[in-house]
């Protein structure tokens, strides 16, 4: 069972970046996650809004980005929807090569990756992206739950 903590849609702007990075990381903290967890999954909502609202909708006041934030019984996810041409991560090439190791962008979908449990790109319909991000309560000590 899940329960929606928040629903709605930001314009295409920096601003938003941080409103929903501001957002997640209240209702993570109010869910119990470590403090190591929560800047994590900050940070990797601060680079999936960022893709969404650079390289998704250009910074277009005519696009916006839906932020949807669901909250499950040991378990927070974040789903976060561009309306721009699409985006395959596949498709980029390695941040880590040689020949882009000194470039300035291509590292975010490398960082969303080591800051959640789970990072779920597919197309948004009619148009865009939507990047699912989720991240899991830690066991409690000792109780394997």
């Amino acid at each position: 069972m899940s329960t929606t903590e928040m629903d709605a849609y930001y314009d295409s702007t920096l601003d938003s970046v941080d409103v929903a990075e501001e957002k997640v990381n209240h209702i993570a903290v109010h869910m119990g996650f470590p403090e190591e967890d929560v800047f994590r999954l900050g940070m990797a909502v601060r680079e999936a809004m960022v893709n969404a609202v650079v390289h998704g909708n250009r910074y277009s006041a005519n696009k916006k980005v839906h932020f949807k934030v669901s909250r499950h019984p040991r378990q927070i996810e974040v789903r976060i929807t561009d309306e721009g041409a699409g985006f395959t991560p596949e498709e980029h090439p390695d941040p880590l090569s040689e020949d882009n190791i000194l470039r300035q962008s291509g590292r975010g979908v490398m960082l969303i990756r080591a800051f959640v449990d789970e990072f779920v790109v597919q197309p948004a319909r009619p148009a865009g992206t939507e990047v699912i991000l989720r991240k899991s309560l830690p066991a409690a000590p000792g109780t394997g739950v």
